[in-house]
């Protein structure tokens, strides 16, 4: 058992963000999940969990290497400066993740608390969210783990449950007696009646110390490989990259079966404030704004005759006439539509369209980049048309490629380009051609964003068809683009 230390009263948020959430499918997929998406206003649900976290420290946010610059340049939108952003080698659930940054704040704080927090839950009412936390704090010490439970509306055997004593500890905050995963119907309902259950929101505030000594008795192997990776990780730019070869070697967990379900005095926070996980179209449809005929349009969106419907368009006109009780979701590659109550089933369809090694399950046609983003146009056997968008001050590898030639048209902004020897700029409505073969890199030197028309053309326009010579961003193997 480690000694502990008075509590320095700092609560450290830690945030997960490493989930792909195709329940929200074709509008979250792996490449961009649902966190990294404004489902609900103006920022997306990664930015909103950062902005209730500010109250008390910058978070330390842990995901893996496909989103790291899209969450860095997210935070950077949002004015938040991370604490860290640390980059899993691979998926192992909630409980390595949760050791990961326990080793990392204590650190530097032996007494910490951490507040660790999925990313992509929806928390209408930030007042109420602040004071439950304090309050949890305050009745656990520094002894207990505990954790955040909802009240039920209804009988969902989509949650876990946590059964509380009847006699609190504190207003709002009571002992646990069990947890219990995704009940049937009849059971949820029996739970819902009793009134001594709650949702398990997935949110946790720990002691480190705790967490730490809980997963010593419970998952020493786990710990052990975690500390591992922590030790050998590497600083990338902003990141922290965990060690893979210890990380992966961990038979991943959630934080529920490792650590809670085997604590003998936790506690849980009734939590009020306009809690939902946006687990689905339905959900998120419940957390829309609605017309008279209780329909949620979104984006380029007419309905005529419709009801209880959620309509919703990315980039294009999308016209419903008579329909009732569907989700409609237009993206530029997949449309989906289906009845609100099998909106359950999408993660099947995301799982088929995987099997039969479709893209569109897993990639959207936007990809981010640490320099900027490139969206596809139009693809065919020998050509690729793309967007390509270059930030302010930021530029691509100098790389060539074996199989293809390419087009640069800019449409806005100055670009500095290299093609072998020689470096010359390119003003809006001027082109250039890269052949085969050609070193080429491209620079925006300025204050605007860089936005151009690139045409690739050849036997092969793979992603994987880039040799690099130098990088900004320590990519020097040939594996993505720019």
């Amino acid at each position: 058992m480690s000694v502990r230390q008075p509590s320095s009263g700092i609560i450290h948020p830690v945030i997960l963000s490493g989930g792909a959430g195709t329940r929200l499918w074709p509008l979250s997929r792996e490449s961009r999940p649902k966190q990294l998406r404004r489902l609900l206003g103006d920022r997306t649900l990664l930015q909103d969990t950062a902005r209730r976290a500010g109250a008390w420290a910058p978070p330390l946010i842990v995901s893996n290497a496909e989103h790291r610059f899209q969450i860095a340049e997210q935070m950077r939108q949002a004015g938040i400066a991370p604490r860290a952003i640390v980059i899993e080698p691979s998926a192992r659930n909630t409980a390595p993740a949760a050791a990961v940054a326990a080793l990392m704040l204590g650190e530097e704080d032996p007494s910490a608390r951490m507040l660790v927090m999925p990313s992509d839950h929806a928390i209408h009412d930030t007042d109420a969210f602040r004071a439950t936390v304090e309050a949890c704090a305050a009745a656990a010490g520094e002894d207990r783990l505990a954790c955040l439970g909802v009240t039920p509306t209804r009988p969902h055997t989509g949650y876990g449950y946590v059964e509380r004593a009847a006699e609190p500890i504190a207003p709002g905050v009571a002992p646990v007696i069990r947890f219990v995963e995704k009940p049937d119907a009849d059971r949820a309902k029996a739970f819902v009646e009793s009134g001594n259950f709650l949702w398990n929101a997935g949110i946790f505030l720990f002691p480190v110390a705790v967490y730490l000594d809980a997963l010593a008795e419970t998952r020493p192997d786990m710990l052990a490989l975690c500390r591992a990776a922590v030790a050998q990780g590497q600083q990338d730019l902003d990141f922290l990259r965990l060690a893979p070869e210890p990380f992966n070697a961990i038979k991943g967990d959630s934080i529920d079966y490792a650590v809670m379900e085997h604590a003998r005095d936790a506690v849980v926070a009734e939590l009020d404030a306009g809690w939902s996980d946006i687990g689905s179209w339905s959900s998120l449809h419940e957390e829309s704004e609605s017309d008279a005929d209780g329909n949620a349009l979104v984006g380029d969106v007419t309905a005529m005759d419709c009801a209880g419907s959620y309509l919703r368009s990315e980039d294009r006109l999308l016209v419903a006439i008579g329909i009732e009780d569907l989700v409609v979701v237009a993206e530029d590659d997949a449309v989906l539509v289906a009845r609100k109550g099998d909106d359950q089933r999408v993660k099947d369809v995301v799982a088929d369209l995987k099997a039969r090694g479709r893209k569109e399950a897993t990639e959207n046609t936007c990809s981010y980049r640490p320099w900027g983003t490139f969206q596809t146009i139009d693809e065919g056997p020998r050509f690729h048309v793309k967007h390509i968008m270059v930030k302010q001050g930021e530029s691509l590898s100098l790389q060539m490629h074996h199989h293809r030639s390419e087009h640069w048209i800019v449409v806005e902004g100055t670009a500095e380009v290299t093609r072998d020897d020689e470096t010359f700029l390119l003003f809006e409505n001027e082109s250039v051609f890269i052949r085969t073969g050609q070193t080429h890199r491209l620079c925006n030197p300025g204050k605007l964003p860089l936005r151009l028309i690139e045409v690739q053309s050849g036997p092969y326009c793979g992603e994987d068809d880039i040799v690099r010579f130098t990088d900004a961003y320590g990519r020097i193997e040939p594996l993505r683009q720019g």
